[in-house]
């Protein structure tokens, strides 16, 4: 398989990211102590709807459910990160019983925020884990693996995620995995709080 190193430009920046010379790239499993971190599959639509579907979830993204078509259109934009830019997101699931637990992962989804935010100019951190499994640590294990994968695959030096100002529980998981705040903005007419990483 050829690779080679291109910029894919954004809207505040350039990402140096690899590209696969080829239609359709193998996403990496990866495996935690209790996680396994695997390519999503169409069969993951069901899991996907009832995870986006839940009020609970999306209170603090998107502030409403996400209907079936909308969760379809979301697993092929995930398939779409790892074909044209060779990272994106993985379900997570719990390595003891299989369950689907939700999504994480890397993204460049061209965020229409300031530029001199320097937002879009690094790989952007995202997690979403079923309620069901919350207050187990799992969603710092599953961002801790994405992050390392991002750090050893991409050579990323600097990582982002945006959180609602309202949302502690998904702030406190990026205090546990190195990050710290550094902007506030508005997205999509809602308030949001900027955070950074940087590799050690």
């Amino acid at each position: 398989m050829k690779q080679a190193s291109e910029g894919i430009g954004t809207n505040t920046g350039l990402i140096e990211t690899a590209v696969i010379e080829t239609a359709v790239i193998e996403t990496a499993v990866i495996e935690t102590e209790r996680l396994r971190l695997r390519p999503h599959r169409a069969a993951d639509w069901v899991a996907s709807i009832a995870l986006w579907g839940d009020e609970s979830v999306t209170r603090y993204i998107g502030g409403r459910p996400q209907t079936p078509e909308e969760c379809w259109q979301r697993l092929l934009r995930y398939a779409g990160h790892w074909t044209l830019l060779g990272f994106g997101y993985w379900a997570v699931e719990e390595k003891e019983t299989g369950c689907f637990l939700g999504d994480v992962g890397l993204s460049d989804f061209r965020r229409t925020l300031p530029a001199d935010l320097g937002f879009s100019t690094a790989p952007e951190v995202g997690w979403v884990l079923t309620p069901a499994c919350h207050g187990r640590g799992y969603a710092t294990e599953a961002v801790r693996a994405a992050l390392a994968w991002g750090e050893r695959h991409l050579g990323a030096q600097r990582f982002v995620c945006m959180i609602h100002p309202d949302n502690h529980a998904s702030a406190r998981v990026a205090e546990k995995t190195g990050f710290t705040p550094y902007a506030r903005a508005e997205y999509h007419g809602a308030p949001a709080v900027l955070y950074e990483r940087l590799s050690r």
